[in-house]
């Protein structure tokens, strides 16, 4: 196939969305409705950046970024805004977000070598950037441009980072594990106490400083709990491909042989 670029692939959408000669599947797409195909291709490109199967990439970002294009298609038949507007308002974005590179606001504007700031004071700020942009969104809360609809632990993650930039924070990870031993007593009481709304309540508070104490450490929360998850299911593939072998399934193995096998898998990991 000959050499093809954006223009191209916003062709081919407009393609896929004639109203007379093109695909009945994206013709009858929305906004909401492809929203769920968009965090399965994001969740694709982590994938495959974590396994580091990188020959793959380049065709997961492909599938992500035709996901934008299909926002953009959608957005210029309602008049709302279109591809060129995104990367314009993306630039613009990214140039008054870093003064210490663009310190007259402008992407032609060069760095001066003398002025590069350090990342404390970038920090600050960013988040003086980010303080007036929520001003002008008509946010009055440091927490309200948040998404909802982030996973949980890293808007869990996200809540509080947000939160310690303003100072509401312990001052060491000495703090964070105090207030895991307190709540592992609260829910050793809800236990005692039979009471599952309360059991709930306190797992929910486990969980949420745990994701402290991810941040407090330098640990993505989200990235250290999908490893453990991928080394769990690396050994019990273990496991299940040893029971096979020996012609029997999972629920004829008692518990023992199937720990012994999974200190094997430790070993082996």
């Amino acid at each position: 196939m000959a050499k093809v670029d954006i223009a191209d692939l916003q062709y081919l959408m407009q393609r896929l969305r004639n109203p007379e000669t093109g695909c009945p599947w994206d013709l009858k797409q929305t906004f909401a409705s492809i929203v769920p195909y968009t965090l399965e291709e994001v969740y694709e490109v982590v994938d495959t950046i974590e396994r580091e199967d990188y020959p793959h990439l380049k065709e997961e970002l492909g599938d992500l970024l035709f996901q934008i294009i299909f926002y953009s298609q959608l957005a210029e038949e309602q008049s709302l805004f279109n591809f060129q507007d995104i990367v314009t308002s993306l630039v613009e974005k990214l140039v008054l977000r870093h003064p210490h590179v663009f310190p007259n606001k402008t992407l032609e504007s060069e760095r001066d070598p003398k002025k590069a700031s350090s990342e404390p004071e970038i920090k600050q700020t960013w988040e003086a950037i980010k303080k007036t942009e929520r001003k002008e969104k008509g946010f009055h809360s440091i927490l309200a441009d948040i998404p909802s609809s982030l996973p949980a632990l890293t808007r869990a993650q996200k809540l509080q980072k947000r939160a310690s930039t303003h100072g509401f924070d312990w001052p060491s990870v000495d703090g964070v594990l105090e207030k895991l031993e307190e709540e592992n007593n609260e829910l050793k009481e809800a236990l005692t106490l039979a009471d599952e709304q309360c059991i709930e309540e306190e797992l929910g508070d486990i969980m949420f400083t745990l994701v402290n104490l991810c941040r407090h450490l330098n640990v993505d929360a989200e990235t250290a709990l999908r490893r453990a998850s991928r080394k769990f299911e690396n050994r019990f593939h273990y496991v299940e491909e040893a029971v096979q072998a020996e012609g029997k399934n999972l629920a004829e193995v008692p518990l023992e042989t199937m720990d012994a096998l999974w200190g094997e898998a430790k070993e082996k990991s």
